[in-house]
């Protein structure tokens, strides 16, 4: 029974720490404990919401805007902006499918962990892009493989 209070404690600290806005995942915690992993599926979740709060910021824009421009040069140069914009959206768009496969990976008990290696991913480099599969290491030697199968 001891070890269930104690269980219960450990789970209301974890959540008190996940809790405080300056909670950061440490290298002294167990990896990719329950509070590292709600601490990145927030992340994820913040990072997806921005996304597509800015998507329907471009759409509605999109709505309301068309080219009016008289001039075929001022036109142009409208379009080339829309352009970019949408490229960037659908940049954005494949963004959030790998953050969903985050998320889902999060919910599997794989999050943290090199696809490759199995190994667990630094907290640093999950800190800095959320979506990683790899370790750096592993990441360097996909990139290498794949210049060598393209210049081959």
């Amino acid at each position: 029974m001891a070890t269930a209070a104690t269980e219960a404690a450990d789970a209301g600290d974890l959540a008190q720490d996940v809790s405080r806005p300056d909670y950061r995942p440490s290298s002294d915690e167990e990896f990719m404990n329950p509070a590292q992993q709600r601490y990145f599926r927030r992340k994820l979740l913040d990072w997806k919401d921005a996304i597509l709060k800015e998507s329907q910021g471009t759409l509605a824009q999109l709505q309301t805007d068309t080219l009016r421009e008289a001039d075929s040069t001022d036109r142009a140069s409208s379009e080339t902006d829309w352009s970019i914009e949408l490229r960037t959206r659908d940049r954005q768009r494949k963004l959030i499918s790998k953050i969903e496969a985050a998320l889902r990976r999060i919910d599997a008990g794989e999050y943290g962990y090199c696809d490759v290696t199995g190994e667990p991913i630094s907290l640093a480099r999950l800190e800095a892009r959320p979506i990683a599969t790899m370790t750096v290491e592993a990441q360097e030697r996909h990139e290498r493989n794949e210049k060598v199968s393209r210049e081959e």
